[in-house]
């Protein structure tokens, strides 16, 4: 009767396997492990054997370090029977962050020989930092770059139990004093994609290695090598170098094609802390939530309580107001501002009033003889945007087109006005982006102007009977006053979760920024 019963159960278990599971972090009272297991892990899977025919494939992650619980592979009706557990302090659905995305160290006073703190020179700063791990959660690293050149770099710190992994595209060769750590987390991801999905998208395998970019440039700008004659086609010259030259990097790539998530998130900072990071850096968020619910916030306590320095971006989510990500009290906050470096270029109008924008194109220009402006000339609604298939090669062919900022990538737009016969264009921001300018390296000659100067330049293309425009480009700027200025982009307070205190914490230059 008995085990009629329990076949029974099981065979009821199983018809509920066809709804759509999920991730779920499980919070776990840790000090409930029965003597009976040996480990917590055996413990959380014992909970689940309860609810699912198959519980190793169902325990995602077992959290030690980081988090006292679990992440594993739900339907809804099977996380509701594991809340009612008097073991279970809470039962919480995945959630998705999003990534957030060679002047500096003068500009923050970090060559000058007497230091960023008076009596330390540079020297000495630099010196200290030498033992110091700077572990990076984000989209993984591209090794070869020359940012991680380890020359001159003393042995690895003894204290260090990470790791290289090994992957198709990755050799743990590629590690050195410098790079001494690289590793992937992608199972709540894989979950996201349908199970497995990670391994259907072509090229984009389970590795440390950035597809992306956004690890790559954060890990170098955090503790890149020196760099001699770098440059981003001729634009800001220099040596380019991280704020610490002489600490050691170790990545954990914790985001994917569709986003980060917190399952795989609390993984890499839970590796990390058992690694000997002394310092996590995200450059990633997902908004205001309740500290207990916020897995990078429940991470990056435990990291404060063992002593390890937690620095997360404050989101990119400004002007508007209470905008802000990662507002834990523990956690350093940090705002984006600018340099004192610009990338000056110009839209010369038909009325000879000469427009301020920035722009990083370096290729031959379209000459000092302006040539026809349109604007909003297309086959669609969508044309104002330079969506693609909205302009009319007609219309376009040989002039300069003036686009408004948004919906699409910036630079993309140059693509379509390049595709259908246009020789430049003016990306005109709008009330949603204000006055922030963002220099690219476009495709085509172009300008980024800010809405003001864009409403100014949208009046007389629509008034001006035969309008036109000519490009011109000013190359790299320094000493521009004043600066820092807050990044229109950066998200605003107050801090929501608790408003008595104030975020974020500090701004960072964070615009234009030169790195691998």
């Amino acid at each position: 009767m008995a085990a009629m019963a329990s076949s029974t159960f099981f065979f009821f278990l199983l018809c509920l396997t066809v709804t759509a599971k999920k991730t779920y972090i499980v919070h776990m009272k840790h000090q409930d492990k029965p003597l009976s297991f040996e480990t917590h892990k055996d413990w959380y899977s014992s909970s689940l054997q309860s609810l699912t025919a198959t519980p190793a494939e169902s325990l995602l992650y077992s959290y030690n370090a980081a988090f006292n619980g679990f992440a594993a592979s739900l339907d809804p009706e099977q996380a509701e029977a594991l809340s009612k557990s008097d073991s279970v302090l809470g039962v919480y659905e995945d959630t998705v962050y999003n990534l957030h995305t060679t002047r500096t160290p003068q500009f923050l006073g970090l060559d000058a020989e007497s230091g960023l703190w008076a009596g330390h020179n540079t020297q000495q700063l630099e010196q200290a930092s030498r033992d110091v791990i700077i572990g990076v959660l984000d989209t993984g690293v591209w090794p070869e770059s020359k940012s991680f050149d380890d020359s001159g770099m003393p042995a690895v710190p003894a204290k260090w139990r990470g790791e290289c992994e090994s992957a198709p595209d990755f050799n743990p060769k590629f590690c050195n004093r410098k790079l001494i750590g690289a590793r992937s987390f992608s199972k709540g991801y894989r979950m996201a994609s349908g199970g497995g999905g990670i391994y259907k998208k072509p090229g984009e395998i389970q590795s440390p290695r950035d597809k992306d970019g956004h690890g790559t440039h954060t890990a170098s700008t955090a503790a890149g090598s020196h760099v001699a004659n770098a440059s981003l086609l001729g634009y800001a010259s220099g040596t380019a170098r991280g704020m610490a030259t002489h600490a050691r990097v170790a990545t954990y790539k914790v985001c994917w094609e569709t986003g980060c998530f917190g399952s795989d998130i609390l993984a890499g900072m839970e590796r990390a802390i058992e690694d000997g990071v002394d310092v996590l850096s995200l450059s990633l968020g997902g908004g205001s939530a309740p500290y207990f619910r916020d897995t990078i916030a429940i991470g990056a306590f435990t990291a404060m309580e063992k002593g390890i320095f937690v620095s997360c971006s404050a989101g990119n989510s400004g002007p508007t107001k209470a905008t802000l990500a990662n507002v834990a009290p523990w956690i350093m906050t940090v705002g984006a501002g600018t340099l004192d470096r610009d990338f000056p270029a110009y839209a010369v109008l038909g009325n000879k009033i000469r427009y301020n924008g920035v722009s990083l194109y370096s290729g031959r220009g379209m000459g000092k003889k302006p040539v026809g402006l349109v604007y909003s000339k297309g086959n669609s609604s969508g044309s104002n945007l330079c969506l693609t298939g909205s302009l009319d090669p007609a219309l376009v062919r040989g002039k300069v087109v003036l686009c408004d900022r948004g919906t699409t990538a910036r630079v993309e737009k140059g693509a379509v006005v390049r595709d259908a016969g246009g020789v430049g264009m003016i990306l005109a921001n709008t009330e949603a982006s204000g006055e922030e300018l963002v220099a690219d390296s476009h495709l085509l000659p172009a300008v980024a102007v800010g809405r003001k100067v864009g409403d100014l330049i949208r009046e007389y293309a629509r008034s001006e009977p035969n309008p036109t425009a000519a490009l011109v480009f000013g190359g790299t700027v320094l000493d521009i006053k004043p600066s820092p200025v807050v990044a229109a982009f950066s998200s605003r307070g107050p801090n929501m979760v608790t408003p008595q205190i104030l975020k974020p914490d500090v701004i960072g230059p964070g615009v234009n920024i030169l790195a691998a």
